[in-house]
């Protein structure tokens, strides 16, 4: 389903889509460009996500390699004994 939609571009960018689009091809050339905009706009969200789960999860994973290492330390002194 198509609609048609009134909009008001720069003349900059009116040049740009004729040098890319073929004649008549601006409103298909239009479609695709915002798909692909939003597209990556959404993997970079998940990038971002991503990244700050990582980071959240080593911290936790520092922590817990601390705890650990003193426990770990301190039996192997008592098997010395």
């Amino acid at each position: 389903m198509h609609r048609r939609l009134n909009i008001t571009l720069p003349e900059e960018t009116i040049r740009l889509i004729d040098r890319v689009a073929a004649k008549g091809d601006r409103s298909r050339f239009i479609a695709e460009a915002v798909r692909r905009y939003v597209g990556g706009r959404g993997r970079a969200e998940l990038r971002r996500r991503l990244r700050e789960g990582a980071a959240r999860r080593a911290e936790r994973d520092l922590q817990l390699v601390a705890d650990w290492f003193s426990l770990d330390e301190e039996a192997w002194r008592r098997s010395k004994r």
